[in-house]
């Protein structure tokens, strides 16, 4: 019967797609019929019933929920209070579901390797949940499980993302989805391996070695598994209970953001490898501001030319030249780049950039109105139809998704530092050969 617990069933899969059809459909039809039909919602109790519905989904379309929940002024307030819960705290599965995963990937006397385990999950999220526990040698842990049948919730979320992509791309004709699709194929199918994922964390335990100011766990080897990972137990507070207790600190406030800034950004400009799902449950903080890093099951590497290209477009934005613009979009693989696209693109790209190319402190969103970044890309959605849409390259679909999470985070601080000048600290002993030995160092 255990044998059965992760077994690729395809009527596992048939119902996923109903039910993921049924809660997209539910949520935009409850959106639209407030927005533009004027219907009397109500959106605290409709709320309730979309956080229970997307938790009970799990797996890659809990990130949906996520992101939307991260997203400035993408959904009503009352919808992103909720879904923001499921970071860390989405519905878990039961006793019995854990005693089965345990016994499954650490054999029948699995509880004898512990002096405790709590079966009540401490954290629930998109593929498993986490549970306290403490090693025989008092060393407290964490042990994250993964949730049965995994691989057919992603493949099953995968069918459904590429019809959407297709029905998008029909319909709009602006981004050519392809490679979109692709790239998030390749990193699920890696969220899923925990084996992976136990690797991902010693990559950042050695990026991180000499930084007191982030924490990243240690794996114990002989209690993982492709579907079990055991780490050191970090302590930490949620933001939102942080910045409860000290949100008028703002000298706290300051140092969260230049920590978290460091964290996500550091291993970019000095190792070519981002940490790719920064939602808020991915991180907590001790009472000093120190960052505590989970999850890296979505770890991307980059090419070092890759990496560089993103500082000569800075660099293109700052000096308002052309050429090296053009030269960081072909070195991205942009294909048939016209005057009138760069200008399209270079409006998106200065509307992003647009911290970094100030000299002062700032807020992360300036003075710009409130909606102002979904005025500018509605700009440029206009724009790039009108000259029959653009293919992205796929390594964008990850960089992006850090840069909105990081941007939410630092809205949410409301902290004014100067981007600028953390930036070019990290860029600043940026030299492609050296970084390409760090990389081949850091992942061997």
């Amino acid at each position: 019967m255990e044998k059965n617990l992760d077994i690729d069933r395809f009527s596992k899969r048939l119902n996923r797609y109903f039910q993921i059809t049924t809660q997209v459909g539910g949520i935009f039809g409850r959106l639209g019929a407030n927005k533009y039909l004027g219907l009397n919602i109500d959106q605290k109790k409709d709320a309730l019933s979309l956080q229970k519905k997307f938790g009970q989904a799990k797996g890659p379309f809990m990130k949906i929920a996520q992101l939307l929940s991260m997203i400035p002024d993408a959904i009503p307030k009352e919808y992103a209070n909720k879904l923001i819960e499921l970071q860390s705290n989405a519905p878990s599965m039961g006793k019995y579901f854990v005693r089965r995963r345990m016994k499954n990937e650490l054999g029948t006397n699995w509880k004898k390797k512990f002096l405790t385990f709590n079966e009540s999950s401490s954290f629930a999220a998109s593929f498993g949940q986490v549970h306290k526990a403490q090693l025989n040698n008092g060393k407290l842990v964490a042990c994250k499980v993964q949730y049965p049948d995994m691989l057919s919730t992603v493949k099953a979320d995968l069918v459904q993302l590429k019809i959407v992509l297709n029905l998008f791309e029909k319909f709009n004709k602006v981004i050519k989805t392809n490679k979109i699709h692709s790239e998030i194929k390749e990193r699920l199918f890696e969220e899923i391996d925990y084996i992976n994922e136990a690797k991902n964390i010693k990559i950042f335990k050695k990026i991180f070695k000499n930084e007191t100011k982030i924490n990243i766990p240690c794996i114990f080897s002989q209690y993982t598994t492709p579907k079990l990972i055991t780490m050191s137990w970090l302590e930490g507070l949620s933001i939102n209970s942080l910045l409860k207790s000290s949100f008028n600190n703002r000298k706290l406030r300051e140092k969260l953001a230049t920590n978290i800034f460091n964290a996500w950004y550091k291993p970019l400009y000095s190792f070519a490898i981002i940490h790719g799902d920064p939602h808020f449950g991915n991180y907590s903080f001790t009472k000093n501001g120190n960052v505590n890093l989970f999850d890296f099951g979505c770890v991307r590497v980059f090419s070092v030319n890759f990496v560089k290209a993103i500082i000569n477009l800075y660099q293109a934005l700052r000096e308002k030249n052309i050429d090296l613009a053009v030269e960081a979009y072909k070195t991205w693989g942009f294909k048939n780049i016209t005057k009138e696209l760069i200008g399209i693109l270079n409006l998106w790209a200065s509307y992003i950039y647009g911290p970094l190319l100030e000299d002062k402190k700032r807020l992360i969103q300036g003075d710009g109105k409130k909606g102002y970044g979904f005025e500018v890309a509605n700009k440029v959605y206009k724009k790039l139809k009108a000259i029959g849409g653009v293919e992205p390259p796929k390594e964008f679909v990850f960089i992006d998704r850090a840069a909105i999470g990081m941007g939410s985070l630092f809205m949410k601080l409301n902290v004014k530092l100067n981007w600028y000048e953390l930036f070019n600290n990290l860029i600043k002993d940026f030299e492609l050969n050296n970084v390409r030995k760090k990389q081949k160092e850091i992942l061997n």
